[in-house]
């Protein structure tokens, strides 16, 4: 049987129609989206400027990133399991899918910080070079946000136990799932402009 929950609240909706706080998500994703496109920009042109290494193609590990950009990306998937045994008002099984997906949340942020502690290990720290700074800076803002998600997650799963939710919990978990996809999507990005895209040759 599903859970019991304290009944939910009046949604406020604004003149788009959308409730107030899906309108708000959307606005502070959409401003998400201008701070990381300009990390990302920052990123590409001045990735090929540095003059002393460690350059990209002497620490990157592909094949490790890519496995731990899986990880990530199948949390999307649980993320929508979620949000589905929300709908269909099974709790237990969407604390479930939000304690896996914070999990796989968990496991990429793990990921890197071991990528950046061999790559620290290797010489390239925020300071070495132009590369580095740009490259922590991207990377890490969106470790920083993916961290912020797990904290939503498990946040979601407490409150759930406790009854603190409203009987709709389908609401909150939409409105931290669209945040969590984001992040994810935002790795695709990431992840394609940093390790796929050939890098320049170093200048000088």
């Amino acid at each position: 049987m599903a859970d019991t929950t304290a009944h939910a609240a009046p949604v406020e909706h604004t003149s788009t129609g959308l409730p107030s706080t899906k309108l708000a998500m959307w606005l502070f994703l959409a401003s998400e989206c201008l701070l990381f496109g300009a990390l990302i920009t920052t990123y590409v042109l001045y990735r090929g400027a540095s003059t002393t290494g460690p350059y990209p193609h002497e620490i990157f590990d592909i094949r490790y990133t890519s496995v731990s950009s899986f990880v990530l990306l199948a949390s999307s998937l649980t993320m929508v399991l979620a949000l589905t045994a929300a709908e269909q008002r099974d709790f237990a099984r969407m604390r479930l899918w939000l304690v896996a997906t914070a999990m796989l949340g968990l496991t990429f942020v793990g990921g890197q910080v071991y990528e950046f502690t061999s790559f620290y290990h290797e010489g390239l720290t925020i300071k070495s070079n132009l590369f580095g700074t740009t490259f922590y800076v991207l990377t890490g803002f969106h470790g920083v946000h993916v961290t912020v998600g797990i904290l939503m997650l498990l946040s979601l799963v407490g409150m759930s136990w406790a009854g603190r939710l409203p009987d709709d919990q389908a609401f909150p978990v939409e409105m931290v799932g669209l945040y969590w996809h984001f992040v994810d999507i935002v790795w695709i990005v990431i992840f394609t402009v940093v390790y796929l895209i050939p890098q320049p040759k170093p200048a000088g």
